[in-house]
C-alpha cells in the first residue's frame, strides 16, 4: 500500500489538501497533534504512516477477521483512499447487511460466509462506479479519475499489490 501512495502532495484540486503518502495533514494532526504543520507532515516517517494505516484504516475494517485476503486488501484500500465509512457503507450494500457504514459483527459474518472472488469483483466494480460518481457529480476531479481508476485497476483476485 505504502508504495502506491508516493510522497508529499499538495493539488489545488485535491479536496483534501496536503498529503504525504496518503495521509493528510488532518488526519496526521488528528493522531500526532494539531500543533502539527505541513513541514512535519513532509517528514512523516514510515512507522508514524503504518500506525495511521494499522490503527485507523485496518483495525477500522476489521481486515484481520476477514477471511479473504483479497476482499481484505481491496476494502481498507477503498478505506485508505475515501474514508472507512465509505468503504464500509459500499460493503454493507453489497453483503445486504444493515448500512451504518461501521464494519460490526453482522457485516464481518456476511462478508466471510459468501463467496470470496464474486464479493472481490462486486467489490471493485462498485468502487469503479463509485469514482465516475464523484466526477460526473464534479468535473473538477476528472483530473484524478485516472489515478483511481489505476490504483483500483492494480488489484487481482489472489494478487496482493
Amino acid at each position: 500500500m505504502l508504495e502506491r501512495e508516493g510522497g508529499y502532495c499538495n493539488r489545488k484540486a485535491d479536496k483534501g489538501g496536503p498529503t504525504n503518502k496518503g495521509v493528510t495533514l488532518a488526519t496526521y494532526r488528528s493522531v500526532y497533534g494539531q500543533s502539527k504543520t505541513v513541514e512535519d507532515l513532509k517528514r512523516i516517517t514510515d512507522a508514524e504512516w503504518e500506525h495511521i494505516f494499522k490503527k485507523f484504516y485496518w483495525d477500522k475494517c476489521k481486515a484481520d477477521y476477514i477471511q479473504d485476503k483479497s476482499v481484505a486488501f481491496i476494502l481498507v484500500d477503498w478505506a485508505y483512499n475515501s474514508g472507512v465509512k465509505t468503504a464500509v457503507t459500499h460493503l454493507q450494500r453489497i453483503v445486504g447487511t444493515t448500512v451504518d457504514g461501521i464494519m460490526g459483527n453482522n457485516t464481518l459474518q456476511a462478508v466471510n460466509t459468501r463467496s470470496p472472488l464474486p464479493l472481490f469483483g462486486a467489490l471493485k466494480q462498485d468502487r469503479i462506479a463509485f469514482y465516475k460518481a464523484i466526477v460526473a457529480k464534479n468535473p473538477s476531479q476528472k483530473v484524478f479519475l485516472n489515478g483511481w481508476l489505476n490504483r483500483v485497476g492494480h488489484f487481482a483476485y489472489g494478487k496482493f499489490v
